[in-house]
C-alpha cells in the first residue's frame, strides 16, 4: 500500500478513527457548498470504506490526510476513478476534501502535488484531470496551483446533479505527464 509523506503532510490509509471527523466534515455545511447535498454518515463511511479498500486492492486512492506532528486526520487527497460517464471518462481525477478549519494553509495543493506525482511517476498515467462545479472558484484556484490547465471545449454538466440545479455546470481541468514533467523539472 502506498503511503508517503510530504513537507508537512502524511497521506496515508484510513483508520477506524477517522470516520468520526470524516462524518464531521462531510456535514460543515460550507464544506460541502459546492455538492448538491451533504451525505449521511452511513454514505460518509461508505465512501471512507470505498477509498480503504481501492488504496488497500491498488495501493493508490483517496488517501486520508494528517498533519506531521499535529492533527491526526484533516480529510482525503488523491486521485480516483470518475464513476459516472462523460465525454473524458474513463480517466483518473486528482480530488480533495478538507476540513475547512485547515483550509488557507496549501494543504490541498501540497498533497495534490504528492498524489499527482505518484499517477505520473509509479502509475504511469498519460493524463490526469480535475473538475468541479463551475461556482467552485477556490477548487479552480487549487487545480491552477497543481499546473492544470482549464479545457474550456471539455466543461460538462455533472450527470449526478439534477438538470436545472445551480450546481450541475462543472469546469474540467487536465494535466498530462509531458506537461507536469515540463513544470515539474523547471521547479
Amino acid at each position: 500500500m502506498a503511503e508517503f509523506r510530504t513537507e508537512r503532510l502524511l497521506l496515508r490509509q484510513w483508520r477506524d478513527e477517522d470516520l468520526e471527523p470524516f462524518a464531521a466534515l462531510n456535514g460543515d455545511p460550507e464544506t460541502m457548498r459546492y455538492f448538491p447535498s451533504p451525505p449521511s454518515r452511513e454514505e460518509s463511511d461508505s465512501l471512507a470504506e470505498r477509498a480503504r479498500l481501492q488504496i488497500a486492492d491498488e495501493g493508490w486512492g483517496l488517501w486520508a490526510v494528517e498533519v506531521a506532528g499535529g492533527a491526526s486526520f484533516i480529510g482525503f487527497v488523491g486521485l480516483a476513478r470518475p464513476s459516472f460517464e462523460e465525454h473524458f471518462t474513463p480517466a483518473v481525477e486528482v480530488g480533495w476534501r478538507l476540513a475547512r478549519e485547515h483550509w488557507g494553509c496549501g494543504y490541498a495543493t501540497e498533497a495534490g502535488r504528492a498524489a499527482l506525482a505518484y499517477g505520473f511517476e509509479e502509475l504511469g498515467l498519460a493524463e490526469i484531470v480535475s473538475f468541479t462545479s463551475r461556482l467552485n472558484t477556490r477548487s479552480w484556484r487549487v487545480m491552477e496551483r497543481l499546473g492544470m490547465s482549464h479545457d474550456r471545449a471539455g466543461d460538462f454538466e455533472h450527470p449526478r446533479v439534477p438538470v436545472g440545479h445551480p450546481l450541475r455546470p462543472h469546469v474540467l481541468y487536465r494535466l498530462s505527464r509531458t506537461a507536469w514533467a515540463v513544470s515539474h523539472s523547471a521547479g
